[in-house]
């Protein structure tokens, strides 16, 4: 992974003639198996845990080495029909309280009971409020309705999506890529893209890079065995910064193993890229917030086999798209499947 030239660890120097040696060993190391994203930019991949099925509602992801992720937005309390009153319902934890409403998300054939909580976790701010769970459910998942936001807001909200649920479009003149949103993993990063897609369009969004899996793996994405990592790296990369909107970095959020299909943020965003392969081989640092469906990866890769131009970014070389490809954000109306086969197990 190339670094910016700032960056204080690529121009670290020593006295000592060895540490100066074993310092540009590790660093020709650490090229070699790690990847340039974007010009100056100074972050790799991740090696991501792995996205499993968490349950058969299509909530997916783990956090750590078991459980599924349940996060939430702080200082959010989001509004709706209540399933289950708070004041009667408690807990200590806001883990819990999403725990809760993902028990009644685990059918199969229709919407979940619940898709959306809200917990009080602050004794000091919420006094007698203190462990209430709200578990609610709203008009629409993709556009839930906001009661208070802001730091005086005592509560932490999130989502849960079922199968089928929480889908949108990434629309190109080479077919739409359906993603799966994953906000029990990535609220942060999800609730940007439900902003992009209440502004109905996404001008300036765009992939930019495109690179084939080439020789190193197979259609499934998986390794083959004593091939390099790359170049190409297996991947079409782009932006999500629209125009007319005020992009502010998002946190680091959950980050599994990336997967073929996997949609994770570059760094802070809004640089992003889709994954063609299973790539265990890259390091912990990327928020992994969608999932491309199965059925829609040959949209990715027929993409990464337009023309390009060769580049170097950061002393690695790239394949840059002779005409970037426009995209759009659109909501689907009907659900499009889920996730299940896409999903793999470490």
């Amino acid at each position: 992974m190339g670094r910016r030239q700032n960056d204080p660890e690529a121009t670290h120097c020593s006295p000592l003639v060895l540490l100066l040696v074993g310092l540009a060993s590790c660093a020709l190391v650490y090229a070699a198996l790690c990847v340039v994203l974007k010009p100056n930019e100074a972050s790799s991949f991740s090696e991501l845990e792995s996205l499993e099925l968490v349950e058969e509602g299509g909530g997916v992801g783990v956090e750590g080495e078991s459980g599924g992720c349940c996060r939430g937005t702080e200082n959010l309390e989001l509004w709706g029909a209540a399933v289950k009153w708070g004041s009667e319902f408690k807990f200590n934890s806001s883990e819990q309280c999403c725990k809760a409403c993902k028990a009644m998300c685990t059918g199969t054939d229709g919407p979940c009971l619940c898709d959306s909580w809200v917990f009080c976790g602050n004794k000091e701010a919420c006094g007698s409020k203190f462990g209430e769970c709200w578990l609610k459910k709203q008009k629409d998942t993709l556009a839930p309705e906001r009661q208070e936001v802001g730091e005086t807001v005592s509560w932490t909200s999130g989502l849960i999506f079922g199968r089928g649920e929480g889908i949108v479009g990434l629309e190109t003149k080479y077919g739409t890529l359906h993603i799966k949103l994953l906000p029990d993993c990535a609220p942060h990063s999800v609730a940007y893209i439900l902003e992009l897609l209440a502004l109905r369009h996404c001008a300036g969004c765009q992939f930019y890079r495109a690179e084939r899996r080439g020789p190193s793996w197979d259609s499934e994405g998986n390794h083959i065995k004593n091939a390099p990592f790359g170049p190409p790296f297996a991947l079409v990369q782009g932006t999500l910064d629209a125009q007319g909107v005020i992009f502010k970095k998002i946190p680091t959020e959950v980050c599994p193993t990336i997967r073929r299909g996997s949609v994770a943020w570059i760094g802070s965003g809004p640089e992003f890229f889709i994954s063609l392969a299973n790539h265990e081989e890259w390091k912990k640092e990327y928020t992994v917030f969608a999932s491309v469906l199965p059925e829609d990866m040959n949209i990715a890769e027929k993409i990464a086999q337009l023309p390009t131009t060769a580049d170097v970014w950061n002393s690695i070389n790239v394949s840059v798209l002779e005409k970037p490809v426009p995209l759009f954000l659109r909501r689907m109306k009907t659900s499009h499947g889920d996730l299940t086969a896409n999903m793999k197990s470490n």
